[in-house]
């Protein structure tokens, strides 16, 4: 194709005819001067450019009669006044300036018939969307009255049920009794100590406990109140070992307490209980096999002797630093513990002051050995001088006069404590207490404490460690001193 002068020529005009132009119903039109006025007339769109032509003489002013094209919307409506109804626009100077097409013109004709406003449907003018998404806000007079406010239905009345709580033991306590006793609960003064034997000095509270066998164990030794007033040691020491593995093994705990008022109780009281401890663990293996098998006389033996052989090193000692064997000694409290579950006997032995009760069904039982002892004074018969010599003198009177010991023999040793011993056989809920006397002391003299331990211990499980501390230190006034206590609990 070829050009001159920008316009096409030859065969290409009735190309551009044919392709923008219907040959139905096709009325005789003018030839368009330029390309622009070719689109114009064929496709009878409004053109905003600058070089819009003016119709040619002896034309009028309305563009010709032509089909639409089958791309091209309807145009059957008539638009505000300047828009153009599918023709091409007139000309300069015959009217108002050309603008854009109506978007109601193309609308569908049942729309139009309905009577809806032009540009009012999804495709309208973006007024009408703004109305439609954001309506006027109405005014009072236009609202409509709230409704009714309907009263809350009251919340469903519930039945309470009743839910039976399990009897708790009491907390603990502390003290019992009439009031409370005149020194502080807690430790006032620490001992003086030796910065060259550190290892003298002895902890304020100790506290142990273990399960073996069919009994859970709980020890505890404390520094009584008038102690911890006066920065004094604990004069009460505590040792609790196991020798031995599994079904053979065996528990020993044992307990010691110093001579009041003497400068080294505290440490006479740990000797004793390390001297039980070796003895015992040497021989763990033959103790254990007669608690299994019951022969309570050998075990009463064996254990005297090794309580006499303990005790009498701790004399021995007493005489290698110069102290009077009376003022280094201390009172020695065990009990032996298997290991098997199959063997519920229960050992206790010792000598000196203490305690050893036994909580049963609710009550307690004092089951300290006792020692058969002769007081008084002599009667006839028992005791008493004869009234005369096997030569017939008649002695009247009694000068009083000692007889002088013999130079040629030794002094006889001081009487010692008699030993005791007690072999028991434990049932399934009893607990057994082993105590110092100063703890001994106020059970056997005040029923509050006695009371109160029973409610604290009679529970399905034994305490834990901080609770049975809590327990064996419960106050009682007029009882200031060092409180040690071992309790087992049978499953």
């Amino acid at each position: 194709m070829s050009q001159q002068g920008g316009r096409p020529t030859g065969h290409e005009d009735d190309w551009w005819g044919q392709l923008y132009d219907d040959t139905e119903d096709a009325g005789p039109a003018a030839a368009p001067d330029s390309l622009d006025d070719r689109f114009a007339s064929a496709a009878g769109t409004v053109n905003t450019g600058t070089g819009v032509p003016a119709p040619r003489a002896g034309e009028e002013d309305t563009p010709p009669t032509r089909s639409r094209a089958p791309w091209e919307p309807t145009q059957t409506t008539t638009g505000p006044p300047g828009f153009a109804t599918g023709g091409a626009p007139p000309g300069p100077g015959s009217g108002p300036p050309a603008q854009p097409p109506d978007i109601a013109s193309a609308e569908p004709a049942d729309r139009r018939a309905a009577g809806t406003a032009p540009g009012s449907g999804p495709g309208g003018t973006p007024q009408a969307r703004a109305a439609e998404t954001h309506p006027p806000a109405k005014t009072p007079a236009d609202a409509a009255p709230p409704p009714a406010e309907t009263p809350p239905e009251p919340p469903p009345t519930r039945t309470p049920t009743r839910v039976d709580l399990p009897t708790l033991p009491p907390g603990p306590l502390d003290f019992v009794g009439s009031g409370p006793p005149t020194y502080d609960a807690e430790p006032t003064a620490l001992p003086p100590a030796d910065p060259d034997d550190l290892d003298d000095l002895v902890a304020d509270t100790v506290l142990d406990g273990a399960h073996y066998g069919s009994c859970t164990l709980r020890a505890a030794s404390v520094r009584g109140d008038s102690a911890r007033f006066r920065g004094e040691p604990r004069r009460d020491s505590l040792l609790t070992a196991r020798f031995g593995t599994g079904d053979h093994a065996l528990v020993l705990v044992a307990m010691a307490t110093g001579a009041r008022a003497t400068p080294g109780a505290h440490r006479a009281a740990a000797e004793a209980c390390h001297w039980i401890g070796r003895a015992v663990g040497r021989s763990h293996a033959r103790l254990a096999e007669d608690l299994r098998a019951g022969r309570r006389g050998d075990l009463k033996s064996g254990l005297h002797r090794l309580t006499d052989r303990s005790l009498g090193k701790l004399r021995a000692s007493a005489t290698e630093q110069g102290i009077d064997p009376e003022e280094y000694s201390a009172t020695l409290r065990c009990l032996l513990l298997p290991a098997d579950t199959g063997c519920r006997t229960r050992v206790f032995f010792g000598v000196g002051e203490g305690g050893l009760f036994r909580l049963r069904d609710g009550e307690w039982q004092d089951i300290e050995p006792r020692v058969l002892d002769v007081t008084g004074e002599p009667v006839v018969g028992f005791g008493s001088l004869p009234a005369e010599t096997p030569e017939g003198d008649r002695l009247t009177m009694d000068l009083g006069i000692p007889t002088p010991p013999s130079p040629y023999e030794a002094a006889p040793e001081p009487p010692r404590e008699p030993f005791r011993f007690r072999a028991s056989v434990a049932r399934p809920g009893d607990t057994l207490l082993m105590c110092s006397g100063g703890l001994a002391e106020p059970l056997r003299g005040e029923p509050e404490l006695c009371e109160y331990l029973t409610d604290r211990w009679s529970g399905p499980t034994p305490p834990g460690l901080a609770a049975f501390l809590a327990d064996t230190q419960v106050r009682v006034k007029g009882y200031a001193d060092d409180r040690t206590a071992a309790a087992v609990w049978e499953a």
